[in-house]
């Protein structure tokens, strides 16, 4: 790995600018040589992950934003948990399972990670816990909205709500028993159950499981008395009013005890490719085997029984370490469906993001026509996703377009970039598509597009052996008056208009032939038999990414204090990386890291990170896109950007195909450095600064907040 101290001098990455400047002549002074594998200059991953989680929970604590958007950042500190629980603490008991000896990136092992990690949790879900007791219910309580326990209904409210259970509820309900001749149900991942004991003629006591359903209102509304002009709206948890009719579930028994209970289960499951004869079947049967993975943690009421709990320990073999009693209900996630109140002041307005004129279907002048003229960059949500469908759409309906070719990694529901290749093919254009069927949580819809796609005729490829395709882009091949010419759009997002309108993301569209030229290579690398390792513009990970990333930075080294960086990711975790990041830290370069989550850099550090600050930002919207920025000696006509699909972390640089791309234009290039980066990093609103600790520090005064800047001027796209 690398140490401290002048670097050995590399080649510039292709496509990228020449310096005017000489590194060899601007070379840093010597600085003391530090052992940088030592651990103690790193951050736990898993701890950084947890840690982010602690600054959404914030935003739910935050008396500037609106309540209703307290309420729902709470509900998403408590899904990214149990997403949390389901790929990386079961990661980390599949090592324990195996024997494993590896040390994180800060020397524990792994049964010391478990240990802080619910160490950490437990603080956490407290703290979540609290907040929804002490500022949530009582701020709602102020607007007339209750959250209320069954018990204090009125007569009236109590009759009304019991209908809605005959009517509604209790069709969907399906109780299960266990004893000798009735096995132990099977507990769905993420479901919410009812723990009941019942007791019959006799003195023995039976047991039995209710599924809370989760297609209903997790929420029950009680009617409003008549006669408010501004009525109170009440609300009961549905399993609270289960738990109070299952009488009519087991007529003749007595109901001893209800316990509510939630079941998060291991989802990581490896798809054996090397073994597999069909990769689309191998995933099918891995998410069908998913649902009947461990269970990683059990949350009950803190007021479960022990015999109760006992025996849901031991049906579900569930480790006594990996149960976690809440004051509270269960699986506050649910609050993210909260119904939809008229209190208007209470949420986010409702925002609108612009779309360029120029870039719809109904301009007057073409598309192609308008990229040809220049590259064009959309800074999303501020600005519309529509022009992408649109560009597509286009594509499949114009009569010069000969092919299509894209990656899609999560595409939605319904989608209209489907859609629009389904049209393409009808019209006779030939279609290729890289469908990656392992993206997490989404294979199922995936494996539904692929087989809808290759319906139709489209040639469509699963993915690389051994490698996720991560990286966002689409070609269109066309035949123009002077020959063929290639369209490019390279995303940091995926190619889902849902997401679109919730996560920050760039879209590039572009008609340089050199780009052009390498995304046609890398869709031959992808589709076909390609040894292809080096591309005109293109950083491909796992090809050249890696390399010519640490050669961007160890240039930006040698120019010593002249030297600038500015990386805009969601995650910060390879090794590598940071220990170069390192010593450009001691060599005098200023750099800024605006890290949305696990940052495992530790900043501030004297000698060692004194020039790094580390910033991570949680607003309105999800910061997603990727930019990295190297000043190339302070002079802005030279100075480059890259945006793409990666972030710096193993799995990204090693074990997927990502792109990053070289923004070619300088009115984009400024665009990027003047407006974009420079809000974030004025930030001082929505902001949170890394300490060496791996803690964050809140802005409390600020009014700075770059998301509200990219709103109110969302036209402005740098042309």
């Amino acid at each position: 790995m690398a140490e401290a101290g002048t670097p050995p001098k590399t080649p510039r990455p292709r496509g990228a600018r020449k310096s005017r400047s000489s590194p060899a002549a601007a070379a840093p002074a010597p600085v003391k040589e530090l052992h940088l594998d030592d651990p103690k200059y790193y951050l736990n991953r898993e701890l950084s992950l947890l840690e982010f989680q602690e600054r959404v929970l914030n935003e739910a604590r935050d008396g500037r934003n609106r309540l209703l958007e307290r309420v729902k950042f709470l509900s998403i500190v408590c899904s990214n948990i149990d997403e949390f629980f389901m790929v990386r603490v079961a990661v980390l008991k599949q090592k324990m399972a195996a024997g494993s000896t590896d040390l994180s990136i800060d020397g524990r092992t792994t049964a010391e990670q478990l240990s802080a990690v619910h160490m950490r949790v437990e603080q956490l879900v407290e703290g979540l816990y609290e907040c929804f007791r002490r500022q949530l219910l009582p701020g709602l309580a102020r607007h007339d909205i209750h959250i209320v326990d069954y018990s204090t209904l009125n007569d009236r409210e109590r009759s009304a709500v019991d209908g809605y259970y005959t009517d509604t509820i209790f069709p969907v309900l399906t109780p299960l028993a266990f004893d000798p001749g009735r096995p132990f149900p099977h507990i769905s991942n993420l479901s919410l159950n009812l723990a009941i004991v019942l007791n019959g003629d006799g003195e023995r006591k039976h047991f039995a499981r209710v599924k809370v359903p989760q297609q209903l209102p997790q929420l029950v509304a009680v009617p409003a008395a008549k006669g408010k002009t501004r009525p109170v709206l009440k609300f009961v948890w549905i399993e609270q009013v289960i738990a109070h009719n299952l009488e009519s579930l087991f007529p003749g028994m007595q109901i001893v005890e209800a316990h509510p209970f939630h079941v998060t289960r291991d989802a990581e499951v490896a798809i054996k490719e090397l073994e597999s004869d069909d990769l689309l079947e191998s995933v099918e049967e891995a998410v069908w085997r998913r649902r009947f993975r461990k269970p990683v943690r059990l949350v009950t009421a803190d007021a479960i029984t022990p015999a109760v709990l006992r025996i849901l320990i031991e049906n579900l073999k569930v480790n006594p370490a990996d149960v976690f009693p809440v004051n509270g209900p269960i699986d506050l996630g649910r609050l993210r469906t909260f119904p939809n109140v008229d209190r208007p002041r209470l949420k986010d307005a409702p925002f609108d993001p612009f779309s360029p004129p120029d870039l719809s279907m109904q301009a007057e002048e073409d598309i192609f026509a308008v990229i040809r003229r220049g590259d064009r960059l959309l800074h999303h949500p501020f600005q519309s996703f529509q022009p992408v469908i649109d560009l597509l759409r286009k594509a499949a309906h114009d009569p010069d377009v000969l092919a299509i070719k894209m990656t899609l990694y999560r595409v939605g529901l319904n989608s209209p970039i489907v859609k629009a290749l389904l049209e393409a093919i009808e019209n006779g254009k030939q279609v290729a598509v890289l469908l990656e069927l392992k993206a997490r949580f989404d294979e199922e819809s995936n494996i539904e597009w692929a087989r809808a796609l290759e319906r139709e005729g489209v040639h469509v490829v699963y993915g690389l052996l051994g490698l996720k395709v991560h990286s966002k882009i689409a070609l269109i091949v066309r035949r123009e008056r002077d020959g063929i010419r290639r369209y490019v759009h390279l995303g940091t997002g995926n190619y889902n208009p849902a997401t679109a309108r919730g996560y920050t993301d760039l879209s590039l569209f572009t008609a340089d032939p050199e780009i052009g030229a390498d995304a046609t290579d890398l869709f031959n690398y992808l589709t076909g038999y390609s040894r292809k390792s080096d591309f005109r513009r293109l950083m491909v990970a796992p090809l050249t990414l890696r390399r010519q990333m640490l050669a961007l930075i160890r240039r930006e080294i040698a120019l010593g204090a002249s030297g600038r960086i500015i990386f805009k990711m969601n995650a910060l975790e390879d090794k590598e990386m940071i220990q170069l990041l390192y010593v450009a830290s001691q060599a005098g370069v200023r750099i800024d890291l605006i890290v949305r989550g696990l940052c495992c850099l530790r900043p501030g550090i004297p000698g060692v990170s004194q020039n790094i600050v580390v910033r991570s930002i949680v607003g309105r919207f999800l910061e997603h896109s990727r930019i990295f920025y190297f000043g190339n000696g302070g002079n802005n006509e030279e100075d480059e950007v890259y945006i793409g699909s990666a972030d710096m972390m193993p799995r990204n640089l090693d074990r997927r195909v990502e792109l990053m791309i070289p923004v070619i234009s300088r009115k984009i290039v400024r665009h990027l450095r003047d407006t974009i980066l420079e809000k974030y990093l004025l930030d001082d609103h929505k902001v949170r600064i890394g300490k060496a600790d791996g803690s964050y520090e809140i802005s409390k005064t600020g009014s700075e907040d770059a998301q509200a800047w990219f709103m109110a001027h969302r036209a402005d796209t740098g042309e």
